[in-house]
Order: C-alpha cells, then sequence, then structure tokens
C-alpha cells in the first residue's frame, strides 16, 4: 500500500512539473480572433472553418479547424509567450483527421521563433522546426522531421510512414536535450534516433585521408587466371554453321537470285570463348581500405537539440482536396503529459470516429442495396409490359388465309 501511494505522488509530482507553453484545443469560435490569416500577395489562400467532421464521438468536443477550399494554400498562425528548451525536453504534438481521404496535401504544423509575422506567411518563411504527415499520391505518404540549423533545413535521413486512413490520427514529436528524438503516431513509438545521426546537420567526423592512395602492387583479385590452364585444341568451333538438312528450292535462278547458300544455324559443338580456370591468388591481401582521419571542419555541438526562442506555430499547407481537420495542438516539455492528453482526448475521439464512420457506411450500404433492388425490379417490370404488349399486338393480328385470291378466281 505504501509503494503505491508512493508511486501515485511521484506521478502527481511529475504533472505539477509538467510546463504547457502552448495549448490550443479550438473549443469556441475564440480561434479566430487569436490566429492570423496571412495576406502574403501572389498566393490564394484557402479558409478554415470549426468542424468536427462528418463522423466523430463528441460532435463538440471533436471539433477542430478544417481546410474548407479544395486548390489552395493554407497559412494560418498563432504566436504565443517566447520559451527556450534549454536543458529540457521539447514535445510538440497535434492531432489530423483526413476525412476527404486526402489525394495530395500537407497536415503538418511549423513552429517559428519571434520573428514570425504572420500577415506575411508563406511558404518561404523561415521556420524552427517542420513535423507532420505529407501525402501525395501513392508515392509519397510520409511523416516530414526538418529542422532550421544554422539558417539551412535539414530534413531527417529517416523515411517514416504516415497515416493514410480518414480517421484522427495523434503525431508526436520528442526532442530531448541528450540529442535524441523520438516520432509517436497515435502514442506508439515509430521512429527515434541520434540527431546527429539522423540528421545532416554537421559534416562527417572522419574523411578519406587526400595523401593516401592504394599501393601500386595491392593484389585485390581474389582469384586469377590459372598459368598452367591451356585451350584445347579442339575448342574453336563457329557459333553458327550451314543447316544440312536445307534443299535448294527447285525455282531458285542462280543468274537471277545469286549462288544459293543454306541457311545457317546454331552449332552444337560451338563452346563459347574460352577462358583459362581460375586459382586463388597467392598474393590477394583483400579488399583496399582508404584510410581515414578526423575531419578538420568537423566540431562536436552538444546543442543540436536546442531551440533559444520559440514563439509562434502555424499551418502552411497546400492541399488539393480540402477537408482535413486539425486540432489538439500541444507544445509541453513533459512527454508523459502529452501522452496522458492523447489517450485522454484522442483514444476516445478515435474509436468514436471509426464506430460512427461503419453505422454510416453501413446506412449507405444498405441504402445502395436498396436502389439496387428496385432498379432491378423496375427492369423486371419492364420486361413484363414489353412481353405482354407484344403477345397482345400478336393476338390482334389477322392471319393472312388467301381466301380474298380465292373468291376473285370463282369470280
Amino acid at each position: 500500500m505504501l509503494l503505491k501511494t508512493s508511486l501515485l505522488v511521484l506521478v502527481a509530482i511529475s504533472l505539477t512539473n509538467a510546463e504547457v507553453f502552448f495549448e490550443e484545443n479550438f473549443a469556441d469560435d475564440t480561434w479566430e480572433s487569436t490566429w492570423e490569416y496571412s495576406e502574403h500577395p501572389g498566393k490564394e489562400f484557402g479558409k478554415f472553418k470549426r468542424s468536427s467532421g462528418k463522423f466523430f464521438n463528441d460532435e463538440e468536443k471533436d471539433k477542430g479547424i478544417q481546410t474548407s477550399e479544395d486548390f489552395r494554400f493554407y497559412a494560418l498562425s498563432r504566436k504565443f509567450q517566447a520559451f527556450s528548451n534549454k536543458d529540457k525536453p521539447l514535445v510538440i504534438q497535434f492531432r489530423v483527421k483526413h476525412e476527404q481521404n486526402i489525394d495530395c496535401g500537407g497536415g503538418y504544423v511549423k513552429v517559428f521563433d519571434n520573428s514570425l509575422t504572420g500577415k506575411e506567411l508563406h511558404g518561404d518563411s523561415p521556420y524552427l522546426i517542420m513535423f507532420g504527415p505529407d501525402i501525395c499520391g501513392p508515392g509519397t505518404k510520409k511523416v516530414h522531421v526538418i529542422f532550421s540549423y544554422k539558417g539551412k533545413n535539414h530534413l531527417i535521413n529517416k523515411d517514416i510512414r504516415c497515416k493514410d486512413d480518414v480517421y484522427s490520427h495523434l503525431y508526436t514529436l520528442i526532442v530531448r536535450p541528450d540529442n535524441t528524438y523520438e516520432v509517436l503516431i497515435d502514442n506508439e513509438k515509430v521512429e527515434s534516433g541520434s540527431l546527429e545521426a539522423d540528421w545532416d546537420f554537421l559534416p562527417p567526423k572522419k574523411i578519406k585521408d587526400p595523401s593516401a592512395k592504394k599501393p601500386e602492387d595491392w593484389e585485390d583479385n581474389a582469384t586469377i587466371d590459372d598459368p598452367e590452364d591451356t585451350k584445347p585444341e579442339d575448342w574453336d568451333k563457329p557459333q553458327l554453321i550451314p543447316d544440312k538438312d536445307a534443299v535448294k528450292p527447285e525455282d531458285w535462278d542462280d543468274e537471277m537470285d545469286g549462288e544459293w547458300e543454306a541457311p545457317q544455324v546454331n552449332n552444337p559443338d560451338y563452346k563459347g570463348e574460352w577462358k583459362p580456370k581460375q586459382i586463388d591468388n597467392p598474393k590477394y591481401k583483400g579488399p583496399w581500405v582508404h584510410p581515414e582521419i578526423d575531419n578538420p571542419e568537423y566540431t562536436a555541438d552538444d546543442n543540436l537539440y536546442l531551440r533559444e526562442e520559440i514563439a509562434g506555430i502555424g499551418f502552411d499547407l497546400w492541399q488539393v482536396k480540402a477537408g482535413t481537420i486539425f486540432g489538439n495542438v500541444l507544445i509541453t516539455d513533459d512527454p508523459e503529459h502529452a501522452q496522458k492528453v492523447g489517450e485522454d482526448v484522442w483514444r476516445p475521439m478515435f474509436e468514436g470516429e471509426k464506430k460512427m464512420k461503419e453505422a454510416l457506411d453501413e446506412v449507405e450500404r444498405k441504402k445502395r442495396d436498396a436502389e439496387a433492388a428496385e432498379a432491378g425490379a423496375k427492369k423486371a417490370d419492364d420486361e413484363d409490359e414489353d412481353e405482354d404488349e407484344e403477345e397482345e399486338d400478336s393476338a390482334g393480328e389477322v392471319p393472312e388465309t388467301g381466301e380474298e385470291d380465292h373468291d376473285h378466281d370463282e369470280l
């Protein structure tokens, strides 16, 4: 009992110490006054609307903001109190629902520093982190994890597949002070590793020694021709020979057609090019490995994880087909808190969506079956009417008996 109580106290302390830097659930229409649309010239931006979509667990609680216009750029952002993730984890989490069964479009967020100007936001605006799903056709279904480092955007070197169904999914990025990271989808880890290993932030630690060269007498062939092996005297045979069964056509005219020659066929005795057999190379030393030296341009950076000023978040997207819903945006320093939010909010939402979608699909299936049955019955009735009309027309016809001609003959 004492152990259980202690664990509960530790959990409570952990949750109490969690700091939430930003949270947006789009619980009402006030988001329209706190978020800012871009007015950057040269782009036709789409609008978001607050919606829970066509299927949901709780119509009001499940509402987020939904893209509403096809073939549009979307640029919407919000600033918040700036903070640094120095010496603590950074957790970015949000949910995405591609209810429209998206064919091509982004579903990611961008995190900015204080230089963000919402009215000027566009695709080339600098950002700190870009994270989330991106889908375009069957070839692109991935999770972007892009960090800006020293003025350059760096993509992750791994391929992380995103969800591509019509339900809400939870995307979580955790960046830790030890320069490690985790990517979670629906509270399940799908990728993790080292920032230095999985991004090209830094030049390689080692490079090939430019002064080193493979020795001229280095033998890297494991086998060599047997010097004692000789080609058999009867080896050389032509690949093609005249067909001995061919017969000169009877109508062949040597003066007109030229001298007749039998067609060529494959020679069954042909053995191909002769090559001496291989034996082990007594001088073989193995593959030559180019020696490496420390890269003079490499400098370790223990602060790859660090973002000194995090002050804004936004959606900067292109979508061919609108309908994506975003919600439950969270930025915190506590992965356990983010996981709890996911379990408490996202999981019942996801399960409710599936249940309602399956029920709606069943209603639609029954409707299609009824319409198909009705159409089939109507077609059968039409065919019966056509048959009845044909029978009536046949019964009303007077058979040709030839009586008129007979009477005429008698007259």
